[in-house]
């Protein structure tokens, strides 16, 4: 389908959130279909650094991508390389059998952060190609597909999560489950209001370590220990820290919060203790000393940490958290907020 026509009458523009997580893992099928009878679940909170994606018209026949942090690419339609860098984003352009378009992709977020980035990138393309196309959005179909093209092309299982917080915004619960044909979700929203919410932005604290994530190598870790039979208590036991987490956090009960927070990462650092950089290690200890909790995004190796505590505790770590990035280069707290929107066409 050659859209460089059609996009020289449209200005396509869409935007998505990114993430913190919490329970990470537990949305891959491998988990939480073995974990079914302690219906397992993911807790992730929506920011306002945005992955914004415009679609421009390009030459017939070739697709192009742009994406700040990464190289620009082109290739035919027909023959961009799915294991590339942008190859997610070309794959999501196939499925609309898509070509004469430039793709550009801008994040407020850092490069590799372990924030979400290239599954909220792929839940905005889709976004504007529906656009585009005068398909209607639907946040939930959107997430599904964005998810089932990353896991056809990532080759490795792949979770859901971060589709989900870029398709809906918020803070919220998802537990998983399996249908009476497929996989299913079901999306527990943890506050009521935006008053609620911005409250909440009070108790969080979010910082880039100064050094992307890799998280293929221990998403895999994680996975092959599971299947093995390694690992398998510790993610039963890590299924029932989510589900008293979110709870805590729907009670506002921060302290119980942060310490289950702290419970589910040291059960994490024992399993795979390059999950936090020294940078992160040190963000984490003095977090505990502050009676805050603090956890790697993502799979960790590197990219940001997210604490929660009291509104006062919070306050504290934030000082004592700058002191600590002051001495890493491109380390820094992140200005953000919590975003209640999901997906959003411009």
């Amino acid at each position: 389908m050659n859209l460089e026509k059609k996009l020289a009458d449209k200005n396509i523009h869409t935007s998505v959130p990114c993430r913190v997580d919490l329970g990470g893992t537990l949305d891959i099928s491998t988990f939480y279909l073995s974990l079914n009878h302690l219906k397992p679940s993911c807790f992730n909170i929506a920011l306002d650094l945005r992955t914004k994606v415009h679609l421009s018209p390009w030459q017939k026949g070739y697709v192009k991508v742009s994406s700040k942090g990464f190289e620009s690419t082109v290739f035919k339609n027909n023959q961009a390389p799915y294991n590339s860098p942008m190859g997610l984003m070309f794959a999501v352009a196939k499925f609309f059998d898509a070509h004469g378009v430039h793709i550009q992709i801008e994040s407020t977020s850092p490069p590799r952060s372990a924030l979400g980035g290239s599954s909220s990138a792929a839940v905005a393309i889709i976004s504007a190609f529906y656009t585009l196309l005068d398909k209607q959005i639907d946040p939930e179909r959107i997430a599904w597909l964005a998810h089932y093209i990353e896991a056809s092309v990532a080759g490795i299982p792949c979770g859901m999560q971060d589709q989900l917080a870029a398709a809906f915004g918020g803070v919220n619960q998802w537990i998983w489950k399996m249908g009476k044909i497929s996989p299913e979700f079901e999306r527990k929203p943890l506050f009521e209001g935006d008053a609620d919410i911005k409250a909440f932005d009070s108790n969080i604290l979010i910082a880039y370590c100064g050094i992307p994530h890799v998280s293929k190598d221990i998403n895999g870790q994680w996975v092959r220990s599971f299947v093995s039979g390694e690992t398998r208590p510790q993610f039963e036991k890590i299924a029932g820290l989510t589900i008293d987490f979110s709870e805590a956090v729907k009670n506002k009960n921060f302290r119980q919060a942060a310490d289950l927070m702290k419970q589910e990462t040291n059960l994490r650092l024992k399993m795979t203790p390059d999950v936090l950089d020294n940078t992160g290690k040190k963000l984490f200890e003095r977090a505990i000393n502050l009676d805050c909790g603090a956890r790697f995004t993502g799979a960790g190796g590197g990219g940001c940490i997210w604490a929660l505590g009291d509104q006062q505790d919070i306050k504290k770590l934030r000082l004592e958290w700058q002191e600590i990035l002051g001495t890493v280069e491109s380390a820094k707290i992140l200005d953000t907020k919590i975003e209640n929107k999901g997906i959003i066409i411009h």
